[in-house]
């Protein structure tokens, strides 16, 4: 399949296939022992992940060949090029150990710094997202051999007060709840993974704030889809976020996701975590 941007949206729905191969990888082992371990950063990894990414990467190279895949678990020091896909094959490791079922499947193929086409994919909620030039979701199906009936994702407009604000469960920070005080928020839902920037996406929120640490793998994929569902996801100043800093170690600075372009003059994110 080619890559020269023509088709997004085909390389989108491509990607889905791949992230829902995955997903069923993480189904089957997810009602297993789940045997765990965790990693130099603290963060926690499974059997399970490194069987999806492995996937992953052979699909990618099997529909791409010679794109370089930057990936959490095997090949996170990769050097990007001009092209080359963020993958994390499970985002939400400790939901996926607590048998919460919100995790994820994030892939993202990236030209120049900038999301082009992505995926993010919740197996066990039964719940996809895609986007190349348009936002799309649907629902997984059950295995009924179904296509999945895919639909426009649409941001809503912020209300005036009353904001939805979606915050991490083990995450928070004295930063970014000095960002969520300049809003109006009214309710906090706790949601993990890259679920929160497509619950934004789908106009079911209004914005997610993240000061700490982050991985660009984490981001890219639900990043693209906001932003194309007609959100944005912003760094301090205002400015998008880019991909393929791999002299930072692809670690991401302080963001903000948002459904309404309208409320980022309201936020001031500190300039590092």
């Amino acid at each position: 399949m080619r890559l020269d941007g023509n088709d997004t949206d085909a390389i989108a729905l491509r990607l889905a296939q791949i992230a829902l191969e995955a997903g069923r990888i993480l189904r089957a082992m997810e009602t297993g022992n789940i045997e765990k371990r965790t990693k130099d950063d603290g963060s926690p990894t499974t059997l399970a992940d490194l069987a999806a990414e492995k996937m992953i990467i052979k699909r990618l190279g099997e529909a791409w060949p010679g794109i370089a895949v930057v990936a959490e678990e095997t090949a996170s020091t990769v050097c990007p090029d001009e092209y080359f896909f963020l993958v994390d094959p499970l985002d939400g490791t400790g939901d996926y150990i607590r048998g919460t079922g919100e995790y994820s499947v994030n892939i993202a193929l990236i030209r120049n710094g900038r999301p082009m086409a992505a995926v993010v994919s919740a197996p066990a909620l039964g719940s996809i997202w895609i986007a190349g030039q348009t936002a799309l979701t649907g629902h997984i199906p059950d295995g009924t051999g179904q296509d999945i009936v895919w639909r426009e994702a649409r941001t809503r407009p912020a209300p005036e007060d009353s904001l939805i604000a979606l915050v991490s469960r083990r995450h928070g920070d004295q930063a970014t709840e000095a960002c969520l005080s300049t809003l109006s928020i009214g309710t906090r839902r706790m949601t993990s993974s890259a679920l929160k920037f497509c619950l934004i996406a789908s106009g079911e929120a209004d914005v997610y704030v993240r000061c700490g640490p982050t991985m660009e793998w984490d981001t890219a994929a639900g990043d693209h889809i906001l932003s194309r569902a007609g959100g944005c996801v912003i760094g301090p100043g205002g400015s998008r976020l880019s991909y393929g800093h791999d002299d930072k170690g692809y670690l991401n600075g302080p963001f903000a996701a948002l459904g309404d372009v309208a409320l980022a003059p309201r936020l001031a994110l500190p300039v590092a975590c």
